[in-house]
């Protein structure tokens, strides 16, 4: 039951990595965000013991973000050449290659975070080896939050130009409605409610949490610096750990969500753009 599974993540793995171009391209615009935040709006954040800190885990969740949604591109790929339609074929249900795109895609995804956030180390991140292990938690997490959320809107779309503009459509406005670049405090009141049930927000709240290790600071100090998210005007505010939990549910909620949706879908008729080398 597991090794139909096993071989789909083995696959796409080996896929990604001979795909040197693809690795560049999604690493480079994470390297120039992580210099320029690092050297530029530096200054934004002086009030904080570690800014760095701060600056980085924001472009490192982002990453993670971007690569686990993006992620299911390439089965739309795979479709259109023949090559998934003989496992649509065959044996293996569809759950289990829903699960292992899924899987691959998070994989990916928390590699690159952690290749992002090897790079701070040499710019100024500083993490203890205990946190630096619960954001490799939080990233795997994260990854399989939005691998899934990926495969479902790829299962709904089925069309690769329709895909990446839906996934343009989605990313753009839950990052800057997270508080990975501009803390939700800055933001106007109007906007209160789309952060409210942005997932991304959650999703940054508890990894900056850990990178920062500010859990034992006041409620107040928190919600200042964007970690702890106040709900409305009741006094009601998610912790780190409440966000954490969260995450979790929407993450279980996406991944019934798309393998329902990739189990019903019908892939005779996928469209993909070709990219020209």
């Amino acid at each position: 039951m597991i090794r139909p599974v096993q071989a789909i993540v083995r696959r796409n793995l080996l896929k990604f990595v001979r795909d040197r171009m693809r690795l560049f391209l999604s690493l480079f615009m994470s390297g120039i965000l992580l210099f320029v935040f690092s050297y530029v709006t530096r200054s934004a954040v002086s009030g904080l013991e570690h800014p760095m800190n701060y600056l980085i885990s924001g472009i490192v969740i982002m990453t993670v973000f971007q690569t686990a949604l993006n992620g299911s591109m390439g089965i739309l790929e795979d479709i259109s050449s023949g090559f998934m339609k003989e496992i649509l074929v065959s044996p293996v249900r569809r759950w289990q290659i829903a699960l292992g795109q899924v899987l691959s895609s998070s994989i990916i995804a928390c590699c690159q975070g952690v290749i992002i956030m090897v790079a701070g180390l040499f710019l100024g991140l500083r993490i203890d080896p205990l946190h630096g292990v619960l954001a490799l938690g939080l990233m795997g997490l994260s990854g399989l939050t939005f691998s899934a959320l990926g495969l479902y809107l790829a299962s709904l779309t089925k069309d690769s130009s329709n895909f990446q503009m839906v996934v343009t459509l989605v990313s753009f406005p839950l990052t800057f409605l997270s508080g990975a670049y501009i803390p939700v405090t800055m933001l106007p009141g109007i906007l209160r409610p789309v952060v409210w049930l942005n997932p991304l927000t959650y999703t940054t709240a508890a990894f900056r949490a850990v990178v920062l290790g500010m859990e034992s600071l006041p409620t107040a100090t928190l919600v200042k610096v964007g970690i702890a998210i106040p709900l409305g005007g009741g006094g009601l505010v998610v912790m780190p750990l409440a966000s954490a939990l969260m995450v979790l549910a929407m993450g279980a909620a996406f991944l019934v969500l798309c393998v329902r949706r990739f189990s019903r879908a019908d892939f005779s008729s996928v469209k993909v753009f070709r990219r020209h080398r």
